[in-house]
C-alpha cells in the first residue's frame, strides 16, 4: 500500500474524530532536511458556516511570520498532504479518545500508530473577530 493511501485510511480517522467532536489538534512535526518551514498545526474554530479549522504554518527564521488561515477540513486536507515527504515525515492526529500518528519511513512506505490520549476536551478555538 502507498503511503498516500494509508495517509487517506489516517485522513478518515481524523474526518470521524471531527465528526464526533473528539478532534482537538493535528500537528505536522519530523521535518525532512532543515526546511524553514518548522510545524504545521491545525485546530479547531468557531465558524458560523460550520466546522473549520485555524491553519498555522510555524517558520525557523524570525523574519519569516507565521502564517495563520482559516480553512475547511478538505481544504486542510491538501495543505497537509502537500508538505508529506517534501518538509515532514510525520502526522499526529490528538483526540479526547487517543492519539493516531502517521508516518511515512525512508523508504516511502506509510504506517499508522495509536496511542494514548494527550487531551481530554476538544476545544476550539474562538473564531478572530
Amino acid at each position: 500500500m502507498s503511503h498516500q493511501e494509508v495517509f487517506d485510511l489516517f485522513w478518515e480517522q481524523v474526518k470521524e474524530s471531527v465528526q464526533e467532536k473528539r478532534f482537538a489538534k493535528l500537528t505536522m512535526a519530523k521535518t525532512i532536511g532543515k526546511p524553514n518551514l518548522r510545524n504545521i498545526f491545525v485546530r479547531p474554530v468557531y465558524a458560523e458556516e460550520g466546522f473549520k479549522v485555524l491553519l498555522k504554518l510555524r517558520y525557523r527564521s524570525r523574519e519569516k511570520e507565521d502564517q495563520e488561515d482559516e480553512l475547511s477540513l478538505e481544504e486542510a486536507y491538501e495543505v497537509v498532504k502537500s508538505h508529506l515527504i517534501k518538509s515532514f515525515s510525520s502526522v499526529l492526529l490528538f483526540s479526547t479518545t487517543k492519539n493516531v500518528t502517521f508516518k511515512v519511513n525512508k523508504k516511502g512506505a506509510g504506517s499508522i500508530s495509536e496511542g494514548l490520549p494527550t487531551f481530554s476536551d476538544a476545544i476550539p478555538k474562538k473564531k478572530a473577530e
